[in-house]
């Protein structure tokens, strides 16, 4: 038996492209891009130090403290005034007593009436950090303003005041998380957002650019084993992975092409014998003649359709878009002008990228199959989720569960009579799932509710 020679494969470049030679790792694009990212994070903060105004305490003076304990409430709402205990911190601050004595006076009350707490002994304040001390011997206006801080309160201070009817009321300043500095922080936090927002977009989509040409390349793979293969572009790290890609690639379409050739040298040498076969029965009894010519007759149709398959399954193909209804009128109207009851459903067109033939061959096969095994046949096409769905139904006795199992099984025949007339060589479906699963679908078959077979292909848009 002689085995034809395989298709030489085909030559995918397995040498890096000069350009990606010279470009830098993907290791160390990610780490540049990560360093560029924090030091501009940093630059960003380093501006706002630099541009933002310090934040300025609010600064309440005695006589303000006074009036807000006279009348008990503070109509700015800056400050709030409680009913509470007696105070137990003892106060030995100097500055904390000159207040309490300045507010006192200013009551009309006794010294003992009034405590004040302001914690600004304990370190330096907010306002002391970004006042400047001053020189020696400098007066004026500045000193002038030193003393009048003096005789202020800001931050966080406690006052207490006595009144006549024995009772405390404690004045403090309202806390508020919102505060003028705190938002400029906030909107220059926002600002710093959006500047950096589209170069993160940018970097993202450089990096995952690559593996989405991978994925996009599988599934391409997929649905089209001779696609063309994978540019070699990009890091080393890319290019490496691509071309192992591509020789993968290579490496199955030269295992299918083999196989497929040895399926065809032994379906086109069995011919010879069979032909010897035929010659020796024309001596035979006729019994054993016709009986004998009967079978040689139906493996040299096996064959011939094994080697149409064959033929089919390894032609070369060339995808292109095309009207998936056009397509379906075409082959319903031939079916029809040959005396089938096929009819097609209304519907839009559906567009899809596909070879023609090989789709023509599928829609054929489902509407034969249906007129010849149930008499009639509706087809009828939609899209939803990505995928065209063709589907073929008709109003015949259906079939067996066992037999929906097998049904896509080369040469598997749910009719068993021998006759050629009721049954064909059982590749039809094979061929219609092969023609499916070649462009990324699938095909499927099974027992309509309502009676009949309903064969269904989903194939991808």
């Amino acid at each position: 038996m002689t085995v034809r020679a395989a298709a030489e494969p085909l030559a995918y470049p397995a040498t890096t492209p000069a350009n990606a030679q010279k470009s830098w790792p993907l290791f160390l694009r990610i780490f540049t891009m990560m360093l560029a990212t924090v030091l501009l994070v940093q630059i960003l903060n380093f501006g706002a130090f630099l541009l933002m105004p310090p934040p300025s305490p609010t600064i309440f003076t005695t006589s303000r403290i006074a009036a807000v304990a006279r009348s008990g409430r503070d109509a700015s709402g800056l400050l709030t005034v409680r009913i509470a205990d007696a105070p137990t911190i003892a106060v030995s601050n100097p500055r904390d007593l000159a207040l309490a004595r300045a507010i006192a006076f200013d009551l009309r009350l006794p010294i003992g009436s009034v405590v004040v707490h302001s914690g600004q002994h304990k370190g330096p304040t907010i306002i002391g950090a970004f006042r400047p001390p001053i020189p020696p011997g400098m007066v004026g206006p500045r000193l002038r303003q030193r003393r009048a801080m003096d005789d202020a309160l800001f931050g966080d201070f406690t006052v207490s005041v006595r009144h006549p009817d024995g009772g405390w009321r404690t004045i403090e300043p309202v806390e508020r998380l919102l505060r003028p500095w705190r938002l400029r922080f906030i909107l220059w936090f926002v600002l710093a957002v959006l500047g950096i927002a589209p170069l993160a977009w940018w970097v993202s989509r450089r990096i995952a650019k690559p593996i989405a040409l991978f994925a996009g390349a599988a599934d391409r793979l997929g649905r089209d084993p001779r696609a063309a293969p994978l540019t070699l572009s990009g890091p080393p790290e890319i290019t490496e992975a691509a071309a192992a890609f591509n020789q993968m690639q290579e490496r199955l379409n030269r295992y299918v092409e083999d196989r497929t050739t040895l399926i065809a040298a032994v379906a086109h040498d069995l011919r010879t014998p069979l032909m010897r076969l035929s010659l020796r029965l024309e001596k035979a009894p006729d019994e054993i003649r016709l009986a004998g010519e009967e079978d040689i007759r139906e493996m040299s149709e096996r064959i011939g359709a094994a080697m149409a398959f064959v033929r089919e399954m390894t032609r070369h193909v060339r995808r292109q878009r095309l009207d998936l209804r056009s397509l379906a009128e075409s082959v319903t109207t031939d079916a029809a002008d040959a005396g089938g009851d096929v009819t097609l459903l209304p519907g839009p067109a559906i567009g899809i990228d596909g070879d023609a033939p090989s789709l023509k061959a599928l829609l054929t096969n489902l509407v034969s199959n249906a007129v010849n095994y149930a008499g009639n046949a509706q087809v009828s096409l939609s899209a939803g989720k990505g995928v065209a769905i063709i589907e073929v139904r008709d109003t015949g006795p259906g079939m067996a569960p066992a037999d929906l199992a097998r049904a896509f099984e080369p040469f598997f025949r749910a009719e068993r009579s021998r006759n050629r007339d009721t049954g064909g060589t059982g590749l039809g479906l094979a061929s219609v799932r092969a023609v499916a699963r070649a462009h990324g679908g699938d095909a499927t078959i099974e027992n309509h509710p309502d009676g009949g077979l309903l064969a269904r292909v989903t194939l991808p848009v």
